[in-house]
């Protein structure tokens, strides 16, 4: 333990540095540098190292949250946060990891406001590390504003209510989870299934028809690997659309605490293109599991007593913190539109993530491992998935305004062709009715015409509700008991 730390103050024109006690001030030194002295901010040597956490006792008054830099004796600087503050010891967690920091040797910075990102538009076609800074080879844009990471809480009365259609292009999410501009809508996968691959398919077809203002896209990658993250550089690259795309990526070899901050500086971003610039901004964030694990880990280092799974009992809090940063406001054209997406251990639906995750967010789009395993792509299980928004985005002076009910009429068969399967593997198809053998055509056709598609496929609304009637014909028209007479007459008979 180093009981006698120092502040320090800034060098002098001399070059020379002055030093003093935190206890008594030398009496030699004037009013001037002692006024610098009682406002210094610097200190030299820490109490302990745990892990990405720096633990010092003796400070002065320092805010929660507040960006602090961290020199080891080389002079290498990182940046971490206060993390936890009281009048006996300061917490500050490091992101970019504590290796080389030495007891007598570390100073501490306190830079007495929150970390910042400087925002840009010129950021869109970049690619950065989760705290912002650029590891595309190129110079940091000129910012045009500093933000606060933390980002700011929004009056719910100030809120637009998310009514417009993003269409994505895949016809399982248009036509029957259908994404809201405005919307957190996040996708429940498991480790092995193509999540990453329908997250590029998204980003490079994503579009708001009709729309007058600009369309972006935020990608942040928490914990992947080297392949992955190249995978995604080199498909928005091949498609054209790296232009109106920002990349954050926290790789897996980097450190894990980096991955806490990687969403926020995503977000800030995406707030500046919002409602400074009145763009449309989709933000994917992948792998959600990666960050809420980095969370696990510094709350078992701190000492914190456990909920579920060994997670904090405040990860609810921490996840809604960065799901309800999206959203529309009536003051501002602009819109951020969230697609976050997590694995779940196990594939376990009841997992404390998914499951804090579907009580903050407006439905969710869930994989299927059997799906996948027959060669189903994208494989989304049809009935756990939902999107609650969608009822909004459907109806008159809307996109599919003469079709209100197909998408509930696909759900009720679908609903039924896994009763009718279940069926047959205990009597055997043969033994089956000829409506269900129907419903079991149905089912084949839904899966492998409607919700099967290339991963280069981009399906218009039209297409994917085209498609949707098509399989529907394929049952009797009195089993069609979620749509209207005109509806039946005007495309069923076709």
């Amino acid at each position: 333990m180093v009981d006698d730390k120092k502040i320090v103050l800034p060098g002098r024109k001399d070059g020379a540095a002055v030093t003093a006690s935190r206890k008594t001030a030398p009496a030699s030194l004037s009013p001037a540098v002692l006024e610098r002295l009682k406002s210094a901010k610097e200190y030299i040597g820490i109490d302990k190292v745990d892990g990405p956490l720096i633990f010092i006792r003796k400070t002065h008054s320092v805010g929660y949250r507040e960006l602090v830099e961290c020199v080891d004796a080389a002079g290498l600087t990182r940046l971490g946060i206060v993390l936890e503050t009281s009048a006996d010891v300061v917490v500050v967690q490091v992101f970019e990891g504590t290796a080389s920091l030495t007891l007598p040797q570390t100073r501490l910075r306190f830079k007495g406001e929150p970390h910042k990102l400087g925002v840009s538009e010129k950021m869109l076609g970049r690619v950065f590390n989760g705290l912002g800074q650029p590891r595309d080879g190129g110079p940091a844009p000129r910012a045009e504003h500093y933000l606060n990471v933390n980002g700011k809480a929004i009056n719910p009365t100030a809120r637009a209510y998310p009514r417009d259609f993003i269409q994505t292009g895949i016809s399982v999410i248009d036509g029957m989870n259908t994404l809201i501009r405005g919307q957190k809508l996040p996708i429940f996968s498991g480790n092995g299934l193509p999540h990453n691959e329908l997250a590029g398919q998204i980003t490079r077809q994503s579009k708001i028809r009709g729309a007058e203002s600009e369309f972006a896209v935020i990608f942040a990658a928490m914990g992947v690997k080297h392949d992955v993250a190249n995978f995604f550089i080199r498909s928005f690259e091949e498609s054209g659309v790296s232009h109106k795309v920002a990349l954050f990526l926290s790789l897996a070899d980097d450190p894990s605490i980096e991955r806490l901050i990687t969403p926020r500086s995503a977000l800030t971003l995406a707030e500046f293109l919002a409602f400074e610039k009145n763009m449309h901004v989709l933000v994917i964030l992948t792998d959600m599991a990666n960050y809420c694990e980095s969370l696990r880990e510094v709350s078992t280092i701190r000492g914190e007593i456990p909920s579920r799974k060994g997670y904090p009992g405040y990860l609810y809090s921490d996840l809604a913190e960065l799901y309800e940063r999206s959203g529309m406001l009536k003051s501002s054209p602009g819109s951020i539109t969230q697609l976050p997406i997590l694995t779940m251990p196990n594939d376990d639906i009841s997992h404390p993530i998914p499951d804090l995750t579907g009580y903050i967010t407006e439905g969710q789009i869930v994989f299927e491992r059997e799906m996948h395993s027959r060669g189903i792509y994208p494989p989304v299980a049809g009935l756990p998935s939902l999107s609650r928004l969608m009822k909004d985005g459907i109806g008159k002076d809307m996109t599919r305004e003469d079709h209100p009910h197909l998408a509930s009429q696909l759900f009720a068969a679908y609903s039924y062709v896994k009763d009718v399967r279940n069926l047959a593997s205990v009597i055997g198809e043969e033994e089956l009715t000829p409506l269900d053998n129907k419903y079991l055509e149905f089912g084949k056709a839904f899966e492998e015409k409607f919700i099967t598609q290339r991963r280069d496929e981009d399906r218009t609304i039209e297409q994917t509700l085209s498609l949707g009637w098509e399989t529907l014909r394929l049952l009797p028209a009195e089993e069609l008991t979620r749509l209207t007479e005109e509806e039946i007459d005007t495309y069923y008979a076709v």
